[in-house]
């Protein structure tokens, strides 16, 4: 049987990580590793290492396409087959009140969180069609949900508004393409870099939610993108464990 091939996206630290080191543990997979600095990701070379042949790292670059082309290009000069994208690289650099949150922070996060997945989709997919069962997952947050992460008096204005926009994109992925599965993850508040700055930046943050480890969030993630499949009515937006959030 031929080995399931999945791309991960920000796949140098983090959840990113987290998801090469426990796809990379499994039986008949290959597993792509997008990092921006590969050259620099020495966690994930060190992983290389451990498993020649099943891991592979290229350099893949939020919204730049030539470094999205040239990644799919080496995925279909590898493998020539790509069955799972999970489009995890993101940005939550910054935390503030509308009043004070900088139009280049938003363009940024706007850039990396919405654009980025857009572009990965659009030089994945001439490969991924061909899967039996293509599936495109994109790692989005609570903050993204207007009904439950708008109200919240926390400072993550640029974040959530570009989470937003990527779950526009997921369901529109849906719409307009009849044999792509789509998932839309909220990972949980993660004991990340980028989680632990949220924790230090907004008290909000940092005195509502109970941060979890990389393995669990992890695991969850796995089990939904594994039992993802096609409803009639578009993907949700689930948590980790499984809760479904409104959007």
């Amino acid at each position: 049987m031929a080995p399931i091939v999945y791309l991960v996206s920000g796949a140098n630290r983090g959840i990113g990580l987290g998801l090469v080191t426990s796809l990379v543990l499994r039986p008949d997979v290959v597993v792509f590793a997008g990092a921006r600095n590969p050259a620099a990701a020495s966690d994930l070379k060190a992983l290389q290492n451990q498993y020649p042949g099943k891991l592979h790292i290229v350099k893949l670059t939020s919204a730049e396409r030539a470094d999205n082309e040239a990644a799919i290009a080496e995925i279909k000069r590898t493998t020539g087959k790509l069955d799972v994208v999970i489009a995890n690289a993101g940005i939550a650099k910054f935390w503030g009140t509308i009043l004070n949150t900088p139009l280049d922070e938003m363009r940024e996060h706007w850039e990396v969180n919405v654009i980025g997945p857009t572009v990965l989709f659009q030089s994945a997919w001439p490969l991924l069609k061909a899967a039996p069962k293509p599936e495109f997952a994109i790692i989005t947050s609570i903050a993204a949900s207007i009904a439950a992460g708008a109200v919240l008096p926390a400072g993550f204005l640029a974040y959530g508004a570009s989470k937003t926009g990527a779950n526009f994109l997921g369901m529109k992925l849906h719409s307009e393409h009849a044999e792509l599965v789509v998932a839309l993850i909220h990972p949980g508040p993660v004991e990340t870099e980028m989680g632990n700055f949220a924790r230090d930046e907004d008290p909000v943050i940092r005195e509502a939610l109970t941060f979890i480890s990389v393995e669990e969030s992890v695991a969850g993630i796995l089990k939904l993108v594994d039992g993802a499949k096609r409803d009639a009515d578009g993907p949700k937006m689930i948590g980790f464990d499984g809760t479904i959030f409104p959007w």
